[in-house]
């Protein structure tokens, strides 16, 4: 199937919007490509996730990934984002995102509770949110969360932090993520965070053809330098080749969400990740499918 692409028009306006369907949890937010572009919320971490639903929107996203526990808004003291956010947090929330046009999409990185009570919890959350997308690293839970996948219809991704000193710690490592969820239910598997690879010493476009189109989600990055020290920097001009990496998601047929998450110039991102989402926006342009 052939689906349309937003053309950018400035930094942070569109003309218009392509519709995909992916999974019943998601089947009205806004395409780019086939994928769900959007921003991670934690690129405003130093904000509540009602001004991050906005600087999205100002940015040009009509969509998010929200994290857990960010403070929810000046009117809910002490209220994080999750499943234990009240019933009138939740609802101002929501009116926050019809607001700004924007859909929750996709939720993480969060733990997922091995006992079946405890995700179910945060499962329906997630339901009631219209998110379709957990990303997580919780991989002794993968029993729990296959059945709460088959029994939602629900994505999880596997998501991958920096390499450590800690040899125990093989999430950074795609060959590893592969081999966890390659004979799961195919709604699980890789949250894959290019700027984490990059990190561990691993070039993305390599990482993404080891998971065999085994991704669900991705959080992109630019990094100024192939290193463990890199910061982001605007699409196109770093090290990571995110052509190459848009092209290796349209190869195969990829329609997961692309999260922006900008760590760096925390305060003052803005402009850069508009400039982020007009280049998804633009490779879209060129790459229908």
């Amino acid at each position: 199937m052939r689906r349309g692409c937003i053309r950018l028009v400035t930094p942070v306006l569109f003309l218009g919007f392509a519709l995909g369907i992916a999974s019943a949890q998601i089947d009205t937010a806004k395409r780019t490509g086939g994928m769900l572009l959007g921003v991670q919320a934690w690129t405003f971490n130093s904000f509540s996730a009602m001004e991050a639903v906005e600087r999205a929107a100002a940015a040009g996203s009509k969509n998010i990934e929200l994290f857990p526990g960010q403070a929810v808004g000046k009117d809910f003291p002490g209220v994080g984002m999750g499943p234990d956010m009240s019933p009138a947090a939740t609802e101002a929330f929501k009116a926050q995102l019809q607001k700004f046009g924007v859909s929750a999409v996709a939720y993480g990185v969060t733990g997922i509770d091995k006992n079946e009570d405890g995700a179910r919890k945060l499962f329906t959350w997630a339901k009631s949110m219209g998110i379709g997308i957990l990303n997580t690293e919780s991989v002794d839970a993968l029993d729990t969360i296959e059945k709460m996948v088959k029994e939602f219809d629900i994505k999880v991704g596997f998501h991958d932090h920096p390499k450590r000193t800690d040899a125990g710690y093989r999430m950074w490592d795609p060959n590893y993520i592969f081999e966890l969820v390659k004979n799961r239910d195919k709604r699980i598997g890789s949250c894959a965070d290019t700027g984490h690879w990059v990190r561990s010493g691993i070039k993305p476009v390599d990482a993404i053809r080891m998971l065999h189109g085994r991704i669900v989600a991705c959080h992109l990055k630019d990094l100024n330098v192939f290193s463990p020290d890199g910061h982001d920097v605007p699409f196109g001009t770093g090290v990571s080749d995110v052509k190459a990496i848009l092209d290796e998601l349209h190869h195969i047929g990829y329609q997961g969400t692309v999260s922006i998450e900008y760590e760096y110039n925390w305060q003052t991102s803005l402009p850069e990740v508009a400039q982020c989402i007009g280049f998804v926006s633009g490779y879209c342009a060129g790459h229908k499918y």
